[in-house]
């Protein structure tokens, strides 16, 4: 499976492959979990060892695929209309493919490990018991071990048949390929990383998100409502306690004259 430049040149085909590749790496790694439970049992056999191997490498090559095509989405043009949708859309699919890389890297490690016992079964089940113990060696002066551990040596490099060196060299071989795929991945991760962090701050996070957004916005009308009604309670009431206050200034001459009126009257009347 190979990558082709310029295949991405539609969002939304682009956006299928992705997809579709997330959902084989997600197969595939439930897949080579399956294999993996397999090893060590009657089950287990170079066949089966053969077809994880591909399998893993059909994985990793889907990775990077994949990697390759989120970079390409990221930069395809997009007018104003559709940038927040198209950055949802990426943020997405950058979530689901982490999520599977995450799992295929698990059994990635776990075929690694599969691989090193079998390797070490191997070279035990190829050595001569009786030999010198290791701890046993170290009591011995350097002249016994050299005249003595040399004889030893040849007869467990005689007890290495061929097809005990060529299916060690082929394990070694499937472990150091593991190790540069998982290599790989690691790199794959960096970028998703770069990904995320190119998003922005906070605040840009949030005017994206459309769910931050509503609310975002929402606090910030309920609060400029919440001013606008206290500056209207204050306007009013200012406005009431000046109205009460004209109205009551307009009143005092008609209260006064009723007062001078009332008291002339009576002032008058009284007098004889």
């Amino acid at each position: 499976m190979s990558y082709t430049p310029g295949v991405g040149s539609d969002p939304a085909l682009l956006a299928q492959r992705i997809s579709s590749n997330i959902q084989k790496i997600t197969q595939c790694s439930v897949e080579i979990q399956r294999s993996l439970n397999q090893l060590g049992t009657p089950q287990d056999s170079p066949e089966l060892r053969q077809q994880l191997q591909q399998k893993q490498q059909y994985t990793n090559q889907l990775a990077k695929e994949t990697d390759k095509y989120i970079k390409e989405f990221g930069s395809l043009p997009t007018t104003p209309s559709e940038q927040r949708q198209r950055k949802i859309q990426k943020d997405r699919l950058v979530a689901e493919f982490t999520t599977s890389l995450t799992n295929f890297q698990k059994v990635q490690r776990q075929a690694a490990e599969k691989e090193k016992e079998f390797v070490a079964r191997v070279r035990a089940s190829s050595r001569v018991s009786g030999g010198f113990p290791e701890d046993s060696s170290k009591e011995r002066n350097l002249v016994s071990w050299e005249s003595q551990a040399q004889p030893q040596v040849q007869v467990q490099d005689e007890e290495i048949t061929e097809d005990d060196l060529r299916l060690i060299q082929e394990r070694e071989s499937s472990i150091r390929q593991l190790e540069a795929d998982i290599m790989d991945i690691n790199e794959i991760f960096k970028d998703l990383g770069m990904m995320i962090h190119e998003q922005g701050d906070v605040i840009a996070q949030i005017q994206k998100n459309p769910v931050h957004h509503h609310f975002y916005h929402c606090h910030r009308s309920c609060n400029s409502w919440a001013h606008h009604m206290e500056s209207e309670r204050l306007n009013y009431e200012g406005a009431h306690y000046c109205t009460t206050f004209s109205k009551l200034c307009r009143r005092i001459p008609v209260i006064m004259d009723w007062f001078f009126f009332y008291y002339y009257y009576y002032y008058f009347k009284g007098t004889p």
